[in-house]
């Protein structure tokens, strides 16, 4: 049995922010996740933007961290190491009659206290974006957008909790829930079959599409969390700077429509779809999405390059009856909510993070501690690194020196160092969001076999027991 002051069900971006920020005190923390590695649920499916704020409507949570979480971004990302880019957004209106609504986001990003935004005319917008279509009449521009890795972030932050005494459970489901008097007993499985307690006198719920199963074992007032499916089109680094900003369509029903936005590693992505599903580990890309995804993102530039796509995925939002973040003290002393979170989650992270963590290191009426590490530093990329520090690393371990992943160059040095990370690397899609190895044109038709004898090696297992993201996605058939 594991006794902690602090256990988080959920390491995506969200429950590793509040682990960073708990971290900062002097408590027993721990994490865990049913899958086999941080940032493998919404966190690793999306669409990587820090929004500005203007969308959501005033007093809201999503308002109001968002632009918290927005502001903080630029500077955790010199903390901690992980790339982001100040890239501004549009919102593009086609219609003339539409024009007031352009007007209304506005003022709520005015009341919101986004800073700088704007109404552009047509050829104002094309002026600053020379792809945009000829159908634009008018657009919102807001140059506090920016742009961020998704794994970066919530990797970082894992790392840098791990750093500050946070322990991380991997493959760990918890089955259920018993609130007694000194806290919380939780009954887990670890790795499928074995099972095993934990005992908490906090319990913070970050899981996702899942926070819904995971309040309702404990709170008679019940919530509920819809899976809404994105699906999106990655298009090759040689159309990635077809735009330079964000460009959004005037937002419906189900959220902000669907994007076009460069990456920050230098792709092109075209996405989300938006669409309800009872299946909350779904994540399959249709035809017929994709189809909507790139007619939809079409009547924001003059062409889509079509032949560029590279890969295609699916995310899932968890959407809450609330329509709002969901971030207090439940009606069960000790148990807190971080639930509901979908767009703008991703850019009111850091923020929520360190709300939650406050709420739950005044409960326990935890101090600070002196020694916290507040900076943290990234693996070396030989990618984007100069010849003189790519001649150093190489005289320091000559495996920076035997490239791996072409498409990206990727050498064994940094599948080595990602393996060897606080909270590092077991599977080949762990590989893959730290380092970039298999994220290029050929996606990992080339590097995989290689990647995988060097988890088997680092590791000391068999290649039988590498996997791609976890039991069940084994990449060497043992079938004789």
């Amino acid at each position: 049995m594991k006794n902690v002051d602090v256990l988080i069900v959920g390491a995506g971006v969200i429950g590793c922010s509040i682990a960073r920020e708990m971290s900062r005190y002097e408590l027993n923390i721990a994490v865990v996740d049913k899958a086999s590695d941080v940032c493998e649920g919404t966190s690793k499916a999306n669409s990587g933007i820090v929004h500005s704020g203007y969308d959501a409507k005033p007093g809201t949570n999503k308002a109001k961290f968002n632009v918290l979480g927005s502001k903080m971004m630029e500077k955790l990302s010199a903390e901690l190491d992980f790339p982001y880019k100040r890239n501004g957004s549009m919102v593009l209106c086609f219609n003339k009659e539409d024009e007031s609504k352009l007007l209304e986001l506005k003022q709520r990003g005015e009341e919101n206290g986004v800073e700088g935004i704007r109404i552009l005319s047509g050829d104002e917008a094309r002026r600053l974006e020379p792809e945009l279509s000829d159908a634009v009449v008018s657009a919102l521009y807001a140059p506090t957008g920016a742009i961020v890795c998704p794994f970066g972030l919530t990797i970082a932050m894992a790392e840098n909790a791990a750093v500050n005494g946070v322990s991380f459970y991997l493959n760990t489901e918890v089955k259920a829930i018993t609130k007694n008097d000194t806290g919380f007993l939780i009954e887990t499985l670890c790795n499928g079959s074995e099972a095993e307690e934990i005992t908490a006198k906090i319990l913070i719920n970050a899981a996702g599409v899942f926070a819904d199963t995971l309040h309702n074992m404990v709170c008679e007032d019940k919530i509920n969390i819809t899976a809404r499916k994105g699906e999106y089109c990655l298009y090759d680094k040689k159309v990635g700077n077809m735009v330079k900003s964000t460009i959004f369509q005037l937002p419906g029903a189900y959220g902000k429509g669907v994007l076009v936005t460069p990456t920050v590693h230098g792709n092109l992505l075209m996405g989300p779809t938006a669409s309800d599903t009872p299946d909350k580990e779904e994540v399959s890309t249709t035809g017929e999405g994709l189809d909507s995804v790139q007619s939809t993102g079409g009547k924001s530039i003059l062409s889509v390059p079509a032949k560029s796509v590279i890969t295609s995925f699916a995310g899932l939002r968890a959407h809450s009856d609330k329509g709002d973040f969901i971030l207090e003290e439940s009606s069960v002393a000790g148990f807190f909510d971080a639930a509901g979170i979908e767009s703008p989650g991703l850019s009111a992270a850091p923020a929520i993070g360190e709300y939650m963590a406050k709420l739950a290191a005044e409960k326990l009426g935890a101090s600070l501690k002196t020694d916290f590490v507040h900076t943290r530093k990234g693996i070396p990329n030989m990618a984007l690194a100069s010849m003189e520090e790519r001649q150093k690393l190489i005289k320091e371990n000559t495996l920076y020196a035997r490239v791996v992943c072409r498409c990206e160059l990727v050498t064994e040095g940094e599948i080595v160092a990602a393996i060897k990370r606080p909270v590092g690397a077991t599977t080949l899609d762990g590989i893959k969001r730290r380092t970039r190895a298999g994220m290029g044109r050929c996606q990992s038709g080339f590097c995989s076999p290689t990647t995988v004898d060097i988890l088997a090696r680092e590791l000391g297992v068999s290649v039988k027991d590498i996997t791609k993201h976890g039991k069940g996605s084994e990449l060497v058939d043992d079938h004789k």
